[in-house]
């Protein structure tokens, strides 16, 4: 095999050299990209709840224009800036979120990259691409060539 076949885009940093650790750290970043798609739900979820509550604006004053003042002023009354869950707007959902569970979870994955591969993202990634490319293959380069437009 060729210095290419075994050179890593991230290698190992001195002191790092046991596989299970690399892959445990690799599973906690996995976790935490999870919570990321799960976070970019959340803020979904308050975008669209938000945008709905706004066009309640409308919504009752085209029953007004309709002739149902009635529904309107319930609309108006009991839905509109209505808590979506107890004492709170989507916005307390997603602060309570991004400054508790969210804020734990990153410091603990930065905690454990630092702590244990030398603070070097994807690790476990970067050996899977090593592993997994063919060398001297067109679309199986190791690293980015910098100089070549995108």
């Amino acid at each position: 095999m060729n210095d290419d076949a075994q050179a890593s885009p991230r290698p190992r940093p001195e002191g790092v050299d046991d596989d299970a650790t690399v892959l445990a750290v690799g599973r906690l970043t996995h976790a935490l990209e999870t919570v990321n798609r799960a976070r970019g739900y959340l803020y979904g979820f308050h975008e669209l709840t938000g945008r709905a509550d706004n066009e309640l604006d409308d919504v009752v004053q085209r029953f007004r224009d309709a002739g149902h003042d009635e529904f309107a002023d319930k609309i108006e009354r009991e839905l509109l800036g209505r808590n979506v869950i107890d004492n709170r707007w989507t916005f307390q959902i997603v602060d309570d979120y991004d400054t508790g569970y969210y804020a734990l979870f990153t410091e603990l994955e930065q905690k454990a990259r630092d702590d244990f591969c030398g603070g070097v993202r994807h690790l476990r990634e970067a050996e899977m691409k090593r592993d997994r490319r063919t060398p001297g293959l067109p679309g199986h380069e190791l690293k980015p060539d910098r100089d070549h437009p995108k």
